[in-house]
């Protein structure tokens, strides 16, 4: 029986699909622990250096003087210093990626742990306004390169493992975040706290703000000395290149320890070798640079579809992370919940932790037997309920007058639903990575990503909270407007993640010192 173009074309499509699904199904290769662990503790070092100013910064910035003892410009000026950390990561963030694709992930990695600890201090000795701003600036710079990191977990490891490794990440995130502020409250002005003990270090009460600094300035540095011992170089073309030139080593080796006669012959073998190998080698030191079209493989279909909606992703996880506490806050007259500091921050503390483990033991799981594309479609329309959430909360805590069972009920599914979002993180970025061609400019294509990311982080809590008070204000669909407006662009986001490419990547493996 003879089958026509397009029976053959299908055939061909499913026996692609099957050898995908294989790949994902197949025994999980272990992971490399030490390598894995100081790419985290890169990672844990930006929520570190970027939390710990919390507790303190307005006071910090009164304290300089900026405002001229008008306290309404303090928010205005203590912005403008959280916001200079992302605007600058967002700027340099690609830059960082075409490096690293140039010279290699580990010496990259290795500039960030030093620069953060440089700008920790600087932030800690400052007493003026401007410098503040100037060392949070160069926080940013020195995070800019958290997408070198992601590059290189997916070149430490293959498809069976990758959701694996991804997995940690919100423990990771949750840690940093969670420990910053704890440092940041418990040893800013520490002569006050300890007059007997470090009140009589005179530095430490000129500079109430310079411990908690300098305490984060340590553990980047700590990160600095396990990353110089702990991590190999992951960019595939230096890993061949080092392969080659061992090789030859060991060649060498063999001959020196050859009779006369097998020395001979393996010297004609090895400049046989060393003919074939000098080529390759030269051909791999090219390849150190990134590929000429650098551009033209960011400009494809596949990797502009994955950069959209990671953009999607990110704008509306942002904006329901800024109105979550936003609402829980809000009293119930004015379509909130009316609940106080401390019993939002025991939900949220419960959630991460749970969250945390959930993560840790399902993402991999669940990447390897559906797969990233369908996981990630999943998770991602899980944001509809995120949304859905919050006005059906707001009806059943208006009609009791208070936080009741059913409103309670609200809060479990809800949250629920968030953590599927940490699981579209993880498969958009499996995601992101396959869809980078074989030797292509993982690094700033991960880079791009990153600066997507940082851009909808600048924009989306300005834009909920200025929609959430705008509603209520106008009394715009009984003051829920903005959760119609975030729906209808999570239903976009949706739509758009049905066009992302359904053929996984292939070959791709981890790599070896």
């Amino acid at each position: 029986m003879q089958l026509d173009a397009n029976d053959e074309r299908s055939l061909a499509n499913d026996e692609a699909s099957t050898a995908d699904d294989d790949q994902y199904n197949e025994k999980p290769t272990p992971l490399p622990v030490l390598p894995l662990i100081s790419l985290f503790l890169i990672q844990m070092a930006e929520p570190i250096t970027a939390a710990v100013i919390y507790p303190f910064i307005n006071q910090f910035v009164r304290e300089t003087g900026i405002t001229g003892g008008d306290e309404k410009k303090t928010g205005y000026y203590a912005g403008m210093i959280e916001s200079a950390f992302f605007l600058a990561e967002c700027l340099t963030v690609v830059q960082w990626g075409y490096l690293s694709d140039r010279y290699g992930r580990r010496p990259i990695l290795l500039c960030a742990p030093v620069g953060l600890a440089f700008a920790m201090l600087v932030f800690g000795s400052s007493t003026t306004f401007w410098p503040l701003v100037l060392s949070r600036c160069m926080q940013g710079v020195f995070n800019g390169n958290i997408g070198v990191t992601k590059t290189s977990i997916a070149e430490l490891t293959d498809a069976s493992n990758r959701g694996d490794a991804y997995a940690y990440q919100p423990i990771v995130w949750s840690l940093g975040v969670t420990t910053a502020p704890i440092i940041g409250g418990m040893l800013s002005n520490p002569a006050t706290r300890w007059p007997d003990s470090l009140g009589r270090i005179r530095y430490l009460r000129t500079h109430p703000y310079f411990l908690p600094c300098f305490v984060a300035a340590l553990f980047a540095m700590g990160t600095f000395v396990f990353v110089y011992f702990g991590m190999i170089e992951t960019l595939p073309s230096l890993v061949a290149k080092e392969k080659a030139l061992k090789r030859l080593h060991d060649i060498d080796n063999t001959i020196e320890c050859a009779d006369a006669t097998e020395e001979s012959r393996l010297l004609g073998d090895r400049q046989s070798y060393g003919t074939e190998s000098e080529a390759s080698t030269s051909r791999l030191g090219d390849t150190t640079s990134p590929p000429t079209g650098v551009l033209e493989v960011i400009f494809t279909r596949p990797i502009l579809l994955t950069l959209l909606n990671h953009a999607f992703l990110t704008l509306l996880e942002m904006s329901y992370s800024a109105l979550l506490p936003l609402v829980y806050s809000t009293p119930i007259e004015f379509n909130g919940l009316g609940l106080d500091p401390f019993r939002i921050g025991s939900i949220l503390a419960t959630f991460g932790f749970c969250n945390s483990i959930l993560q840790a033991n399902m993402l991999g799981k669940l990447i390897r037997k559906y797969g990233a594309r369908r996981l990630y479609r999943v998770s991602f329309s899980c944001i509809l309920g995120c949304f859905t959430m919050y006005p059906v909360m707001h009806y059943f805590a208006q009609r009791a007058g208070r936080v009741n069972g059913f409103v309670a009920v609200c809060i479990a599914l809800q949250l629920s639903f968030q953590t599927m979002i940490y699981m579209a993180y993880g498969s958009l970025q499996v995601l992101i990575v396959e869809a980078v061609p074989e030797g292509g400019p993982m690094g700033t294509v991960n880079g791009v990503a990153q600066m997507l990311g940082c851009a909808m982080r600048t924009i989306a809590p300005t834009f909920a909270s200025s929609l959430f008070s705008i509603s209520l204000q106008k009394k715009l669909a009984g003051g829920d407007m903005v959760y119609y407006v975030l729906i209808a662009i999570t239903v976009v986001g949706i739509r758009c993640s049905a066009l992302l490419p359904n053929k996984r990547a292939r070959g791709r493996h981890r790599a070896r010192p």
